[in-house]
């Protein structure tokens, strides 16, 4: 790597609903949806307002079935959150399961970039997802080459430390490379360790920080170079992560101030950051949620508002030494 510039976005996390037909073993987020209360315009806005900072809305949404007849109303609420947030001047972006055509090109018009975790192959993962019919390989490949085939900026990522061996970690990454090949649009791959949450929740260990070293080298040489590795920096000991950036990562991903996936692994503040990764080397520089390599695949008013979001940015976090 020859740049000692690492990129974050600040973002608040809206959950439309965290009610998902799915059911993954390993998932603290889910609740039947019948148990699931909707998130409200109203609550969507006051937390908008308290968060004036986060230039990125990420919309992160359990799913309703395909056929459910309550998807069309899940799916009007996240294109009403999706316009809140541009209304606000600030710029959304989904990662709500798979979407249909039609939904994908909807959510596009408001969303300059979108996301859906690939998350692995093999039995590992086929265990762990054997009630989630939409984490099927064939679903989520369709859905990364359908938003390929639209031109639509994407994030996704492999979930890793579910028992998945070697040769499916590599056989992940060619995929998506292959994926990249064709389309070019993965701006981001997140490599994100899964941890155990509430009062199970554990740091990584020494050897699980070593074989996750390995999977993020790998990655940065299976990946063409326009495609950013990111992974979560809560998940990560705070004194380890400058490992995980020396080895390939260079992007923090959208940080809020809490994660609404792994709530029992506290965000570390900006300020810890930048300090940290100033005394190895690097400059923690903020960006908006579509990586500038992207924008020229924006129609003219979203190109126009990220340009915009992007300014108030970097003025916002200029250091003095910049």
């Amino acid at each position: 790597m020859t740049s000692r510039v690492i990129t974050w976005s600040p973002s608040l996390t809206l959950v439309p609903s965290q009610g998902c037909f799915n059911a993954c073993d390993y998932c603290s987020f889910r609740r039947p949806l019948e148990a699931a209360a909707p998130l409200e315009l109203s609550d969507a806005r006051r937390a908008l307002e308290q968060r004036p900072e986060a230039s990125e809305v990420l919309l992160l949404s359990g799913e309703v079935h395909p056929a459910s007849p309550e998807r069309q109303v899940w799916f009007a609420r996240l294109l009403n959150l999706s316009a809140e947030a541009l209304r606000s001047g600030r710029l959304p972006h989904t990662n709500a399961g798979p979407l249909s055509l039609r939904e994908m090109a909807r959510l596009m018009r408001l969303n300059p970039s979108m996301g859906l975790m690939f998350e692995g192959v093999g039995a590992a993962y086929d265990q762990q997802h054997r009630h989630a019919p939409s984490k099927a390989l064939p679903v989520r490949l369709a859905q990364l080459e359908q938003a390929g085939r639209l031109g639509l900026p994407f994030t996704t990522g492999l979930l890793l430390g579910l028992g998945e061996g070697w040769d499916d970690r590599r056989r992940s990454l060619e995929l998506l490379a292959q994926l990249q090949g064709r389309w070019g649009h993965l701006q981001e791959v997140i490599l994100q360790p899964w941890r155990p949450d509430g009062h199970q929740a554990l740091p990584l260990s020494p050897a699980e920080q070593a074989e996750l070293l390995e999977v993020i080298a790998l990655a940065r040489r299976l990946l063409p170079a326009e495609v950013h590795l990111q992974t979560p920096p809560n998940l990560w000991p705070l004194d380890a992560l400058p490992q995980a950036l020396a080895a390939g990562i260079d992007d923090l991903g959208g940080i809020d101030i809490h994660d609404v996936i792994n709530p029992a692994y506290p965000q570390p503040s900006t300020a810890a950051l930048m300090a940290l990764l100033a005394s190895h080397g690097w400059s923690l520089r903020p960006r908006t949620c579509v990586h500038q390599q992207w924008w020229g695949w924006l129609p003219k008013s979203l190109r126009s508002q990220v340009e915009a979001v992007d300014r108030r940015l970097q003025l916002r976090w200029a250091a003095p030494s910049c």
